[in-house]
């Protein structure tokens, strides 16, 4: 599953038209960027390259290679073997690809993400749009094209990239236990258009049938429910810790005290109860996905 968009060309040429993301310098991923950016610029000035020299050689803009210097801009991995191939830098430069692909994730992205690389259990409660962990690449980027106001592109396709890298938890070995339970009105809301909605209902469906996951339906018509308080989150690890969150308890803060940890997961376990089992989940969204 690839995070970037494109045709995934290496060309330089192609490649400059989407040449990197903006470093927030409140991050303190900012001081990684700003050491490639030092270490391009010793290698660029060893070769006697200027930097409108530079950028020629490489096929992108003078501005970028600047930007990439002072630490202002993370550069895609094709920007770095390019620069690596024409500073004859013999992997110095290619080998920061990883540091920079963690890097081009928000802040928060990367948190949550090493909070999912770690736990062994998932309790996910969404009553307004699917989880990030369930959505296709063409849902989600229409839900970041949906804010206002208006965001950018890249910062779209920034935010589309870091949910698609979470997504990971899902082929993961040993497979954790993942359990999502959704609102019916999602299911029947047609975000990103038919063709879009159509894709996420078939997408649910291949989740809901991986052994590890269990995928539930909260119907509307329930007269009881034990998630009218929002969104519910927690994350189980394997020294018997916990962290959890929830839009309607603790002021939406993340918690990980056993009694705060109770009360969130006393909440699930009883919308657990009242929302359709499993199979007959994945049958309604069988019948849901007929009628589109």
């Amino acid at each position: 599953m690839s995070t970037d968009s494109g045709n995934g060309s290496t060309e330089p040429a192609e490649a400059a038209e989407e040449p990197g993301w903006d470093v927030d310098p409140e991050d303190e991923i900012a001081s990684v960027v700003e050491a490639l950016g030092h270490q391009q610029k010793r290698w660029r000035e060893a070769a006697g390259l200027s930097a409108p020299e530079f950028a020629d050689a490489i096929g992108y803009g003078e501005d970028l290679v600047r930007k990439v210097e002072r630490g202002a801009r993370i550069p895609r991995p094709e920007y770095l073997d390019r620069a690596d191939e024409v500073l004859g830098a013999r992997g110095f430069i290619s080998a920061m690809k990883e540091e920079m692909a963690k890097a081009r994730y928000p802040k928060k992205v990367r948190e949550l993400a090493k909070l999912e690389e770690r736990a062994v259990e998932v309790l996910l409660y969404s009553n307004h749009v699917l989880h990030g962990l369930l959505q296709t690449e063409e849902y989600m980027r229409a839900l970041f094209s949906m804010r206002l106001p208006a965001q950018p592109e890249d910062v779209v396709e920034r935010g589309v990239a870091g949910r698609l890298s979470r997504q990971a938890i899902l082929g993961r070995a040993p497979a954790p236990a993942l359990s999502f339970i959704l609102e019916e009105v999602i299911l029947r809301r047609p975000l990103g258009g038919r063709m879009v909605w159509r894709r996420q209902l078939e997408r649910l469906l291949e989740v809901g049938k991986l052994r590890n996951v269990a995928l539930q339906v909260m119907p509307t018509d329930r007269e009881e429910h034990a998630g009218m308080g929002g969104l519910i989150e927690v994350l189980k690890f394997e020294d018997g810790t916990a962290v959890g969150r929830s839009d309607g308890a603790f002021n939406g803060r993340p918690v990980s005290g056993p009694k705060q940890l109770r009360i969130l997961e006393l909440r699930y376990g009883m919308i657990r109860t009242q929302a359709l089992p499993p199979g007959e989940s994945l049958a309604f969204i069988e019948q849901v996905l007929g009628e589109t």
